[in-house]
């Protein structure tokens, strides 16, 4: 049974004519309202997470669901797609479960919530917010077990339900579900926060009605969305040639069970004015939980705000151009696993497929290539009793270098998601039982290039009560990798010093490590691949990079360039440097991975006390994937 929308007035919209300025006063309305959305909810949350680091996703959809402004795309199609039951007015739905969604959100802490937006008893507008929830039960404190087998392992699993039935709160089923939650007056609040949020986009909706009347409403969001659509054709045909197939692939190193690395594929070429991308050759889903349930729809707008940003930032990306894309993901593979998969740890995959759409993106356009940098969303978790019995737990998202990109250097130190910020440090020590001994850029890990990747960071966590940490990480096994001639950025280590000095290189994906008062973790992480040729670079920016401690002065010489005692720029010695090097290094690759797999496997067993990942073992999953896949033919 499909979704029925619950409406009292039957009256239909009428399509009008909306002059240009009504238009832009309604579209910067919609966006100032997107921006409010965020305000309230930063303002209102508990969770560092979502009140400090800003891991929530606003949206405001049209009465078809399809987002006009926001950050992250419109999960409301998957939503529909998977819903059985209807959608009235004074509903208001909660969710985090990806499988009964189309993986309109991948794991579990992500809890949506959806407010359809009724004028005058008639569907308007849709409204729609998700934040992680630091808890919602599970086997490990942070609910993004490692070592989880299947999704029940992760947490508790809410289907869609109408948390808000007629206006009234359903509060039995919301106790019901904090009551499995570590945290649930985080949990409460944070939920709290969203409907709050909600309530403010609904106000602002009704108020932009108001003034313009609904069918005016109606007709600028499928303008605005009409807009979109042309300017994406534009980007599609002129910068992706139609004919030729491009090619990438890119690794997640393991799977903190001991395999890896995970193959993920992506092939993607233009048929008219459609752009095709195809993950066929991408590895089966793994036993462990860094499966990613990638929902098609959602892919759609990370490539069109990809694309947008790399060839005209100046478009307001929304959902209009979706039909000009299509996306094809085997059922069972990494991308699309099969339940009861696993999926708490998805980031390592979330990131990659940034880093393959900058690989394929770029392929026909070389100047256009990002490097690799975008690769992961490291989380730190920390947990126990303080001396007062009280039960203390911080999730926390780590930041690494930004890729060299065709217009300048990547930042230093930044998260894959740009509106993402830190954890003040003076929060971590006001709130949490631990000390930040160290919080610095690492030296030498960003890519040398034309354009230089941003350095990676490290953060030196200095316990002050017993607990259990866990770790998430990637690219210790493969390196972030450089673009035309740029080299590769450096990769993750993770390093826990004990209290009586002994050392331990901890894997980059662990769970329940116990600490002690005095130990210290440095959780350093990837730096961005470079750009462009390296001895291309102005030798005083590499001089003025030595003298704020980004490059070393051997790491100088990565760029060809030669320091005099003073730290300026040698001219001759640089000239005569760079053409030697020039000369040995040899035509310039378009892209430079620092090896094969083998290789890297090699170098991992020569560097460090951990033995390379195993061949990945996927025959248990996969054989139920193959066998639900031919019944269903």
């Amino acid at each position: 049974m499909p979704v029925t929308i619950v409406q009292k007035n039957k009256k239909a919209f009428k399509k009008t004519k909306v002059d240009p300025i009504t238009l832009d006063v309604i579209e910067s309305a919609l966006r100032s309202a997107r921006f409010e959305m965020d305000a309230v909810l930063f303002r209102t949350a508990m969770s560092p997470g979502i009140r400090e680091q800003h891991d929530e996703f606003p949206m405001i959809a049209n009465r078809e669901g399809k987002m006009v402004v926001g950050q992250f795309g419109s999960f409301i199609y998957g939503f529909k797609e998977a819903y059985h039951g209807t959608i009235e007015e004074g509903d208001l739905f909660l969710t985090n479960d990806p499988y009964s969604c189309g993986g309109a959100i991948s794991h579990l802490p992500d809890w949506l919530c959806l407010l359809p937006v009724y004028r005058n008893h008639r569907l308007v507008a849709y409204a729609a917010m998700f934040g992680h929830m630091t808890d919602i039960g599970g086997k490990v404190p942070g609910s993004l077990p490692t070592d989880a087998h299947q999704i029940y392992e992760e947490g508790i699993m809410i289907p869609p339900t109408k948390i808000y039935k007629g206006g009234k709160l359903q509060s039995d089923i919301l106790e019901l579900i904090l009551h499995n939650c570590r945290l649930p007056h985080w949990n409460r609040a944070d939920f709290n926060a969203i409907i709050a949020a909600l309530r403010t986009a609904e106000k602002r909706i009704l108020e932009i009605c108001d003034r313009f009347g609904d069918d005016t409403f109606d007709s600028a969001l499928a303008m605005m969305l009409d807009r979109n659509r042309r300017a994406m054709k534009h980007l599609i045909t002129t910068n992706i040639p139609e004919g030729k197939k491009s090619y990438f692939e890119d690794y997640i190193c393991d799977d903190g069970v001991g395999m890896g690395p995970y193959k993920i594929a992506a092939t993607m070429w233009r048929e008219g004015e459609k752009q095709i991308w195809d993950f066929t050759g991408t590895d089966p889903q793994s036993i462990s939980s860094v499966n990613f349930y990638l929902n098609e729809e959602m892919f759609k707008m990370f490539v069109g705000v990809f694309m947008i940003m790399v060839f005209d930032p100046q478009i307001l990306f929304n959902d209009g151009f979706y039909d000009l894309l299509e996306v094809r993901i085997p059922a069972g593979c990494l991308l699309k696993p099969m339940k009861p998969a696993a999926l708490s740890c998805r980031t390592h995959a979330l990131g990659r497929i940034f880093d393959i759409m900058g690989g394929l993106l770029g392929q026909g356009a070389p100047d256009f290539l990002n490097a690799a940098g975008f690769s992961d969303s490291p989380h730190f978790m920390y947990s126990g009793y303080d001396k007062n019995g009280e039960w203390y737990q911080l999730y926390q998202i780590g930041f690494g270098g930004i890729p060299g990109r065709p217009f300048g250097d990547g930042p230093d130190g930044h998260s894959l998601w740009p509106a993402f910020t830190n954890v003040p440090n003076e929060f971590l020590e006001a709130y949490f039982p631990l000390r930040i001994d160290v919080y610095e850029s690492i030296t030498d890990t960003g890519g040398p290039g034309l354009h230089r990747g941003g350095n990676g960071v490290s953060i030196g966590y200095r316990f002050l009560e017993p607990g259990e940490i866990s770790v998430h990480d990637d690219r210790w096994l493969t390196y972030p990798w450089g673009v035309n001639g740029g080299l590769p950025g450096g990769r993750s280590t993770k390093k826990l010093v004990r209290r009586n000095g002994t050392e331990e290189l901890l894997p980059s994906k662990c769970d329940h490590i116990k600490v002690d008062e005095g130990d210290i973790l440095y959780f350093n992480t990837w730096g961005g691949g470079g750009w462009g040729d390296p001895f291309k670079r102005d030798a005083k920016l590499v001089a003025a990079d030595v003298e704020r401690g980004l490059v070393s002065r051997e790491g100088a010489r990565r760029y060809g360039v030669v320091l005099t005692a003073d730290g300026a720029a040698d001219q001759r010695a640089t000239e005569e440097l760079r053409a030697r090097l020039t000369k040995e290094r040899g035509d310039i690759k378009l892209f430079n991975f620092g090896g094969t797999i083998d290789e890297l496997k090699a170098r991992c067993k020569a560097e460090t006390s951990f033995e390379p990942p195993k061949a990945p073992v996927f025959q248990k999953w996969h054989q139920v994937a193959a066998r639900r896949l031919r019944a269903a033919e």
